[in-house]
């Protein structure tokens, strides 16, 4: 078998150019986000969290405690920058816990 060291690509940049040609981002963005989610707020947050949802930059969380609702909403700006951070890019311009 011959070495065709000339041809080999990277496959993170195949995978990205695929991606992008198949309009899959906002798909791949709704998924990461949900682990997002998950692995910045830990488990006590986790087990109230009923369903995530991302919209048009919109992110819509329902939980399952409306104490928790209230804590979470005073920082709201600070979930959005760390997610977003988390995440790499700017996806989330707003939170909506229900």
């Amino acid at each position: 078998m011959a070495k065709r060291t000339k041809d080999l690509l990277n496959i993170s940049d195949v995978l990205k150019d695929f991606v992008e040609t198949n309009n899959l981002e906002k798909g791949l963005d709704k998924v990461n986000v949900r682990d997002a989610w998950s692995s910045l707020m830990g488990n006590g947050i986790n087990n109230y969290t009923e369903a995530i949802e991302l919209k048009n930059e919109t992110l819509y969380v329902r939980l399952s405690s409306s104490v928790l609702r209230e804590e979470l909403s005073y920082g709201k700006d600070k979930i959005i920058s760390n997610l977003n951070e988390e995440l790499g890019k700017a996806i989330i311009k707003k939170l909506v816990l229900q």
